[in-house]
């Protein structure tokens, strides 16, 4: 009886220490309910002591969590069908309001991400959806932090990763942009033919105005044709250099 003493208050000491003291991580905070009811703040991250048989820890992470949204099928305002995924970034503000307010945070957050990535994409139309993606992602992370707000859990970002599209789509997308890039081609190509018009235009007035640089103009392009090798150079004689030649045989006809 003398030795069993001593080793069951041991063996007291040793359970008391085991239950008493914990060691939570910088990343975590200690949820502690006593006789059922919750402290009114977390403890940690360190050494905390508690109460045998009546406290009760829960221990919270407080690490950024990501999830990665399943795809989902959404049919947008315009009635096409579309598979869009994300990606959810949240963490833990208040360990309290994490562990009381809602039974699994986790999973709550999660589902609350899938129906609200298919209720904001369903309200958008394909363009949007394609066009406008970083107002859709802090939409979409607004109504999510504002909804995750009461359970202490805060999103930070979401960023959708794909957005897949039926193939007949695709391929109607393919020819409107082929169609698209036709008429900017044709477009550009009036321009440019409207501009040379133009400076075409500008010139003959110029040229109007003073007869010899037309004349200049037909020599520089002769000279230019003479420059290259093996080519037989026509060389038209302008009606204006035999019009003096003209009225003097006319003037010797009536003499």
């Amino acid at each position: 009886m003398g030795f069993s003493t001593p080793i069951i208050l041991l063996v007291l000491i040793v359970f008391f220490l085991f239950s008493a003291i914990k060691i939570l991580n910088e990343y975590e905070r200690g949820v502690i309910f006593r006789l059922g009811r919750a402290l009114p703040a977390a403890k940690g991250p360190g050494v905390i002591i508690l109460i045998p048989i009546i406290d009760q820890l829960r221990k919270v992470n407080l690490q950024l969590v990501t999830y990665d949204v399943p795809t989902q099928d959404v049919i947008t305002r315009d009635n096409v069908s579309v598979k869009v995924n994300a990606v959810v970034y949240f963490r833990v503000m208040e360990p309290v309001k994490a562990i009381i307010e809602v039974q699994d945070y986790f999973q709550a957050t999660a589902l609350l991400a899938q129906t609200t990535l298919r209720s904001v994409c369903g309200q958008s139309e394909l363009d949007e959806l394609l066009s406008f993606r970083e107002k859709i992602n802090l939409r979409l992370a607004e109504i999510l932090d504002q909804h995750t707000d009461p359970w202490g859990i805060k999103v930070t970002l979401v960023e959708i990763k794909a957005i897949d599209l039926p193939i007949e789509m695709q391929r109607a997308m393919a020819k409107q942009a082929e169609a698209e890039r036709e008429r900017r081609a044709k477009v550009i190509a009036a321009e440019g033919e409207f501009q040379a018009a133009t400076k075409l235009s500008e010139a003959a007035q110029i040229m109007a105005a003073e007869p010899i640089t037309l004349q200049l103009r037909y020599l520089q392009t002769l000279r230019e044709i003479a420059a290259e090798k093996n080519s037989t150079t026509l060389f038209p004689i302008p009606i204006d250099l035999l019009t003096p030649f003209i009225k003097l045989a006319d003037r010797l006809k009536t003499d």
